[in-house]
């Protein structure tokens, strides 16, 4: 009887004649006697739920399967199960294995994120598991994807709560290469919008654009979730015939005319002008706001 033969199948992408197909690879075992191979091709249809899309029986240690855009589509899970025969008796079988699930279509790393309201800069980073066709013309071996912000709390709140390094990227076709046919980073910020309006989150959305193919003209990518930390911010004040009340609470009043610097930043490139008329009349000389401009 043959028991497990450890035939370790892995799943890999690949070009085929300019077609998107996936190759289950496995170990042929050192047999003495000749075998064959079934190879069952299955993908997640739903959460715990596979769904079988190909049957092979070959004499080869691979089997491919095209990634059509019908029965096997972007965004599907991939397995394939192979079991060893003895050629000339079917009886005689090894157990099954399964390779490890081959997700096909476009990844952000990280899935998700979490930041806070600090100006750092986080990176993302978007690939595609399956390699990029060129239809026709060797320059169009890259898909555009087109990228968008969606605050899914409050939408009265105002302003974007992230803001993207970039509204568009290019996935320029590379060799695969520990599960990435083609990459592309950009950076995600969290608005600092001076605003105590707790936790918000937010998805970054990517959609390929200009894409005549049908594998890629009806994929959408999975979103990306990002939670913002809101932080504390300072406030500042210069108010009526102008009191001001600095960052820290200091307060003190200026009656006088003309142009002042308000607030510079000593570590950005971040500074507030305000200009002061006279509005007291003849009695009393009092001055007040009449214009600012900020950098």
């Amino acid at each position: 009887k043959l028991t497990s033969l450890a035939l370790q199948p892995v799943i890999t992408p690949e070009l085929v004649q300019g077609r998107v197909h996936l190759k289950c690879t496995f170990s042929r075992p050192s047999s003495k006697v000749p075998l064959q191979y079934m190879v069952v091709w299955s993908r997640l249809s739903t959460p715990g739920k596979k769904e079988q899309i190909q049957r092979d029986t070959t004499l080869q240690s691979f089997s491919y399967v095209e990634m059509n855009g019908v029965n096997l589509k972007l965004g599907d899970t991939v397995f394939c199960i192979v079991t060893a025969f003895t050629r000339d008796t079917l009886e005689q079988q090894s157990l099954p294995e399964e390779s490890k699930g081959f997700y096909a279509g476009i990844k952000f790393l990280p899935e998700s994120l979490q930041i806070a309201e600090d100006g750092k800069e986080h990176v993302l980073t978007v690939l595609s598991t399956v390699p990029i066709a060129c239809p026709g013309h060797i320059d169009s071996c890259k898909i555009t994807l087109q990228l968008s912000t969606e605050d899914l709390g409050n939408q009265l709140l105002g302003p974007p709560n992230i803001a993207l390094s970039a509204c568009q990227v290019d996935l320029l076709r590379a060799p695969c290469s520990e599960s990435s046919c083609a990459a592309a980073a950009l950076t995600v910020t969290a608005v600092t919008d001076f605003a105590q309006d707790g936790n918000r989150i937010s998805r970054i959305r990517a959609e390929p654009v200009g894409w005549r193919d049908l594998l890629w003209r009806a994929y959408t990518p999975k979103d990306v979730k990002v939670t913002v930390r809101d932080l504390p911010t300072g406030n500042c004040y210069s108010f009526t015939d102008p009191h001001i009340i600095t960052f820290d609470g200091w307060r003190y009043d200026n009656y006088k005319i003309g142009t002042f610097l308000l607030c510079r930043s000593m570590s950005r490139a971040f500074e507030v002008h305000v200009r002061q008329w006279d509005c007291g009349g003849h009695r009393s000389a009092t001055a007040c706001n009449c214009g600012v401009a900020a950098r």
